[in-house]
């Protein structure tokens, strides 16, 4: 087991036990060399039953739930909650210094276009009361006077995280269930630093509909927000999680950490995948969509609440027959809304969870359970550099400079059911992408490259005059400008400009200032 501190680390864990304990009582266990763990079982004299969710209504047409979806918790904790005492004898070791390199991107000045007034992103304007505070931003705004190695959000995502040049994590947004990591979960304006974290190099973050991920330089992992899926990996499914809380994993340090709207993933140094959460569509990859019903009428699921590692990937054919693929080491990979994508040593593409409009890139709107191989890539003998997920759709880069999309990002006309090349993008040096609910927002060469259907809330940059297109079209006011890095949450973008570029410098200044005073 991982130790990131020398610090005790007091930590709940689910102990599942079926014989009656009738008083409080201590166990003690050398579990190795490097720490012991006190167990302290202090609860119910009998077994409870697993927590569930509200009743829920599905469609038979497969519709994937909106994004207000809320569903809360119902009956009791499933096993009896235990306190564990991490008494660690050594800090944990740092990334190799090659590896942490390859997270060090062109650092740059924040700009940030689109809907900001968080309490109304993916909400209808009567809900709960939600009043619109400020204007949507058409057009690319400067914010804060900051330098930030990145800026991360995420497709289903109403809140951003950044991380400065002194490697620490700030947030802002929509913070109703914690995700920003404060205990007051009011909505937080200007970034600020998350609590908790002050003393972490945080070399990575991800977040997903209410729930946010981040990865320090020693290869652990922390988490805060939305848990009542157990997408936050802590071991339950205590409902709030608003400090930052280690996961409950004790495997080889973590390289990459990603998430789905109500789901999670780590990917370890050795290239094995690990996923928590939500289940509903086979997300996780775990064979299982995990419902079942506690009555005729009432469904719940059995939520992942610690890191499960994804152990079987698979081939398909067309006639249905599957093979099941050996030695998978996994280097990449993206979460959409509740499908993810993965790419092999080998460069090639895996695909899973909800399969409609295509998603997947299997020619077939099935939910995959467990990692499948898209042959489409591998018929082509393409090998697949980088994939990016959207809210319906999937993005993917391969050796030959082709960008591929396989899904759909608007909301009617017809759905690419395997991958195809965007054409418009043929011949441009793409360095980042950012994907959103229905937009795609490009850096490539100096131009920023733009598209999305309506509606859209200003986070294409086109301006107020145009406000959506359903083709790629470059940002005219960011010709010329070096874009290092683009992010994107559920209607907003996120922009890091290079400012050791002297135009970029230069053109920045001109641009309007986001205040939130």
């Amino acid at each position: 087991m991982s130790i990131c501190s020398k610090r005790f680390t007091l930590v709940k864990i689910l102990f599942p036990t079926t014989r009656k304990i009738t008083k409080p009582e201590t166990i003690v266990d050398d579990l190795s060399d490097d720490f012991t763990v006190m167990i302290i079982v202090a609860m119910s004299s009998k077994r409870k039953s697993e927590p569930t969710k509200k009743s829920v209504k599905r469609n038979k047409s497969k519709v994937e739930d909106d994004y207000e979806s809320d569903l809360s918790d119902d009956g009791q904790n499933n096993a009896i909650v235990t306190e564990v005492l991490l008494q660690p004898h050594e800090e944990m070791e740092m990334l190799p210094e090659p590896l942490l390199k390859t997270f060090d991107k062109e650092p740059g000045r924040l700009l940030i276009a689109g809907m900001v007034t968080w309490d109304m992103t993916g909400r209808k304007t009567s809900a709960k009361g939600v009043m619109k505070i400020r204007p949507n931003l058409y057009t690319f705004h400067r914010f804060t006077t900051d330098m930030y190695r990145s800026a991360v959000s995420g497709c289903s995502s109403a809140h951003s995280v950044l991380i400065n040049m002194n490697r620490k994590a700030l947030a802002f947004g929509r913070n109703q269930h914690g995700q920003l990591g404060q205990s007051d979960l009011a909505t937080i304006e200007k970034p600020t630093l998350v609590a908790g974290l002050e003393e972490f190099n945080i070399i990575q973050a991800a977040c997903g509909r209410n729930h946010t991920l981040f990865l320090t330089d020693t290869g652990c992992v922390y988490a805060c927000g939305d848990n009542k899926s157990g997408q936050c990996g802590v071991g339950n499914t205590q409902p709030i999680i608003s400090k930052a809380t280690r996961l409950n994993y004790s495997g080889p340090p973590i390289i990459k950490v990603g998430c789905g709207a109500d789901f999670s993933m780590i990917l370890d140094i050795k290239g094995n995948l690990y996923s928590f959460g939500l289940p509903e569509y086979g997300q996780l990859g775990h064979n299982t969509d995990g419902k079942y019903f506690l009555t005729s009428t009432k469904m719940s699921f059995h939520f992942e609440t610690s890191p499960k590692q994804i152990v079987l990937y698979v081939e398909k054919t067309k006639e249905g027959h599957v093979t099941p693929m050996e030695d998978i080491r996994i280097v990449d990979f993206a979460c959409g809304n509740n499908h993810s994508v993965a790419i092999d040593s080998k460069n090639r593409a895996f695909s899973w969870g909800f399969g409609g409009i295509g998603r997947l890139g299997h020619a077939e709107q099935k939910d995959e359970m467990v990692p499948r191989l898209i042959k489409f890539f591998d018929v082509q003998n393409r090998k697949v550099l980088r994939v990016y997920c959207g809210y319906s759709y999937s993005l993917a880069t391969t050796d030959i400079g082709t960008l591929f999309l396989f899904g759909q990002n608007k909301k009617t006309g017809e759905a690419n059911m395997y991958p195809k090349p965007v054409q418009d993008l043929a011949g441009w040096n793409i360095t980042s992408i950012g994907t959103s609910n229905t937009s795609i927002v490009i850096s490539a060469d100096d131009s920023l490259i733009a598209w999305g259907a309506s509606p859209t809330y200003g986070e294409l940059g086109l301006g107020d005059l145009q406000k959506s297109s359903s083709t790629p079209k470059t940002v005219s006011r960011m010709e010329g400008m070096k874009i290092s890095q683009v992010s994107m949450g559920y209607s907003h973008t996120l922009l890091l400009a290079n400012v050791d570029h002297e135009f970029t410098k230069q053109k920045i200044e001109t641009f309007q200032e986001f205040t939130t005073d």
